[in-house]
């Protein structure tokens, strides 16, 4: 079911984009120079309005993915720090328990009963 659903968001994306494409499928110019006029920038490009659309959405998940990484760092370094104290006092316990004396149990005699 669950497999299902997923199939079915998917499709449901992809159809969305696919008309999004279709409608939207003229060239526009995206310049990158803020103080030439359009037809003489220096860095600019034309492309179809959904490909721009599409990039720049795509640029906007990796730097809100970037930008969570680097505000989790520290819950990173806590969790890290807390791993290797709890491997210190795992092999501390394994050590004290190494350094006890076995006890063998002891057999019941038959007057102990």
């Amino acid at each position: 079911m669950v497999r299902f659903l997923k199939i079915a968001v998917y499709a449901l994306a992809a159809i969305v984009l696919l008309g999004f494409a279709f409608a939207n499928h003229h060239l526009v110019t995206v310049s990158f120079d803020p103080f030439a006029s359009i037809d003489s920038a220096a860095l600019s490009i034309d492309a179809p309005l959904y490909a721009i659309v599409i990039v720049a959405a795509m640029l906007g998940v990796v730097a809100g993915a970037f930008a969570t990484w680097l505000s989790q760092g520290r819950h990173r370094r806590t969790s890290r720090q807390s791993r290797l104290e709890a491997d210190k006092w795992r092999a501390q316990a394994e050590a004290l328990k190494a350094a006890q004396p076995q006890e063998t149990p002891r057999r019941a005699l038959p007057h102990d009963r």
